[in-house]
């Protein structure tokens, strides 16, 4: 058998294990993944929605949201207790990860 015979009956043997394993997880309701492919990431909160989320989170005078590339939203306000606050938020769940005093 000559190398391109070879190669063409490996991809023709790759060809079929596809087409037996694709309806195969069409029937059970799974996805194919993929090494290559990312995950679906979930969408990213809007600054009114982040607004909003801080907000009912009790701080109060929000006076600066950021988009930050590294840390999702950096965000200035005062928490409840009154004290001035910088906030890093979470871009997908609009939870609080990082909280100082901001000087």
């Amino acid at each position: 058998m000559t190398r391109i015979q070879k190669t063409l009956a490996a991809l023709a043997i790759g060809t079929c294990s596809l087409v037996a394993v694709v309806p195969a997880l069409a029937q059970s309701g799974a996805a194919p993944t993929t090494a290559a492919a990312p995950a679906a990431a979930a969408p990213m909160l809007t600054i009114r929605q982040v607004y909003d989320k801080m907000e009912a989170a009790g701080y109060r005078n929000i006076s600066e949201i950021e988009r930050s590339s590294k840390h999702g939203y950096e965000v200035k306000a005062y928490d409840p207790q009154g004290q001035r606050v910088k906030l890093r938020v979470d871009p997908q769940s609009g939870a609080v990860t990082r909280s100082r005093f901001d000087d």
